[in-house]
């Protein structure tokens, strides 16, 4: 049987349309190669010129100065061939902040409450104010105990020192062993604003600015540290940072009494003195 042209065998396909592309088929691909392969380019070197972008070296940063330790740091060490009792005081700036240390030295640590302290110069060497008292009855403000016993209780600041024989604990803590242990042991204990926390600052509420005065931990000793100029806790606190203090706790400052005796025997008294109106006032002090 004769096959007709337009038959197909089982062996045989037939492509129905044009036997090839077109050229405006072949440009539209080309077309959408080329948008994606522009698409990745552009990929790679957004996140190759952002992840370079933190190590280029500016013009003006070329020749920045790196931060330096403060010279206060190591100073405490050149007192430790000192065997008398004595306090040494040391002058500095930081931050623009004028400060003077007060640093005892082989004498014994105590808290005491009342005048009494501040008449005996003869055998105290340095002492300050320590606690603050309320406004409204004039108790000592926070937990506090005078030779093992317990005179207030709370909660309102969350520094503390502890004097457990002649060792001076200085920190930050919501509850704290050394309470109980003052209590058992014939200690003694009490609470202020925390300025510095593991070499950390504190924030305060108090944003006001006036004369101020800390306990620090600084290079293992303890030491007193006063502004000669009114200052917010928050410039405080970051100087004593700044010059390496451990941990540090709120002394009472502006007219607070303060008092030392200078390694040659002179006694230099800061505060207010008079009138002396306030039966729960407390000190800590450091005697021989």
């Amino acid at each position: 049987m004769k096959q007709n042209q337009y038959d197909i065998q089982d062996t045989e396909i037939r492509i129905i349309g044009d036997s090839a592309p077109t050229p405006r088929k072949r440009y539209g691909w080309l077309l959408l190669i080329g948008v994606l392969l522009a698409i990745v380019v552009g990929i790679v070197l957004f996140f190759t010129l952002h992840s370079n972008h933190d190590s280029e070296e500016g013009v003006f940063e070329r020749n920045a100065v790196a931060s330096v330790p403060h010279p206060l740091r190591g100073w405490l060490n050149s007192l430790d061939s000192i065997s008398t009792p004595c306090v040494v005081t040391k002058d500095t700036t930081v931050n623009d902040i004028p400060m003077r240390l007060y640093v005892p030295l082989n004498v014994t640590p105590r808290l005491e409450v009342g005048y009494k302290c501040i008449d005996d110069t003869t055998r105290n060497l340095l002492l300050f104010q320590a606690a603050d008292i309320r406004a409204d009855n004039k108790k000592i403000v926070g937990a506090f105990v005078l030779r093992g016993k317990p005179l207030s209780w709370g909660l309102s600041k969350k520094g503390y020192c502890s004097i457990i024989g002649d060792e001076v604990t200085i920190g930050v803590a919501d509850n704290s062993p050394l309470f109980e242990q003052a209590t058992e042991v014939g200690g003694y204990f009490f609470r202020q604003y925390p300025l510095v926390s593991n070499e950390t600052l504190v924030e305060n509420e108090l944003k006001s600015q006036s004369t101020r005065r800390g306990l620090c931990e600084l290079e293992g000793k303890v030491v007193v540290a006063e502004t000669f100029t009114p200052e917010s806790l928050h410039d405080f606190s970051q100087a004593l940072v700044d010059i390496g203090t451990t941990n540090a706790i709120y002394l009472v400052g502006s007219a607070a009494i303060g008092w030392h005796r200078t390694i040659d025997g002179r006694g230099i008294a800061s505060g207010q003195w008079e009138p002396r109106v306030y039966k729960n006032v407390s000190f800590i002090v450091w005697s021989l």
